[in-house]
């Protein structure tokens, strides 16, 4: 997948950012996709919205997608650096592709990913990124109680 295929599946998960930003969210999107680029299910961060710690965007996505046959081939696509619940979903499932907006604001588990045979392409959007910041520069303790630092 080129810079440009991923940079517009990530398009779809950055509407979905600014969804959950404005229902009073935490700004994180996230949708899956097939080998194709056929969208199956996209979501948001509904943790604040629905009072649901394990609700984050690629949970929501994930769920929305239905159940699919098999998700090697399955291309699940982020604002942002997946947390440590969401870099788990990944490998459990084996999705085989993880497309990130961004992992400058958190790291999450993509080195991990990595390690374990999972592709992932890291755009270093700067929309992602300025968005994420924008977030946490105003609302830090939301921020962290979301990526669990307390």
């Amino acid at each position: 997948m080129n810079h440009a295929e991923a940079s517009a599946l990530l398009s779809v998960a950055f509407e979905e950012a600014r969804v959950s930003l404005a229902e009073g969210g935490i700004p994180v999107g996230a949708a899956l996709f097939d080998a194709s680029g056929n969208l199956l299910g996209r979501g948001h961060n509904l943790r604040v919205q629905e009072d649901d710690p394990a609700m984050h965007a690629e949970t929501d996505a994930f769920r929305r997608a239905g159940r699919q046959r098999m998700y090697r081939d399955k291309i699940m696509v982020t604002t942002l650096a997946p947390c440590w619940y969401c870099s788990g979903l990944i490998r459990q499932f084996r999705i085989g592709t993880v497309v990130v907006g961004e992992s400058q604001n958190f790291r999450g588990g993509i080195d991990w990913l990595r390690e374990n045979g999972v592709e992932v392409i890291d755009l270093a959007n700067q929309e992602c990124i300025s968005m994420l910041a924008d977030f946490i520069c105003a609302h830090p303790g939301l921020w962290r109680e979301d990526i669990g630092e307390e």
